[in-house]
């Protein structure tokens, strides 16, 4: 896996995965950015969360269950001192769809914490407190 990442001007960088898809990164106006997109640390939260997310997807559909839509709202803590690490990170995920079963929910977002999602397990055995929870919602 490879990528890139080339400083435009000020805080602002365009990175570009492997893949060829790319991403502007910036920070904001008092540190020199234009807010023209997301900090870093929010991407390395939206990567954790979209990692998790794509595990809890494809476990519930090979399970067969009637996902509609998903979800997952993260929270995290940072250190007050520099470094500004992650010391926890919360993870809630919203499952809705008709006649999901809680078991099968309960099981995809505990095998992607614990054995798939390598975004949040690698943060985990990096120190962060990771923690999960769900709801779901019937249509």
């Amino acid at each position: 896996m490879k990528a890139s990442v080339k400083w435009t001007d000020g805080r602002q960088f365009v990175a570009e995965a492997g893949s060829g898809h790319s991403v502007v990164i910036d920070g904001p106006p008092d540190h020199g950015g234009r807010n023209t997109g997301p900090r870093p640390m929010e991407m390395l939260l939206m990567g954790m969360g979209a990692c998790t997310s794509f595990d809890v997807l494809e476990i519930l559909e090979k399970s067969r269950a009637p996902v509609a839509d998903c979800v997952a709202s993260i929270e995290a803590e940072r250190a007050d001192s520099v470094p500004s690490v992650f010391t926890k990170i919360h993870i809630h995920f919203t499952v809705s769809g008709q006649g999901l079963k809680e078991k099968q929910v309960k099981r995809a977002v505990e095998l992607s914490a614990d054995k798939y999602c390598s975004a949040s397990i690698m943060l985990a055995k990096g120190g962060v407190e990771v923690t999960h929870s769900f709801t779901i919602i019937e249509e």
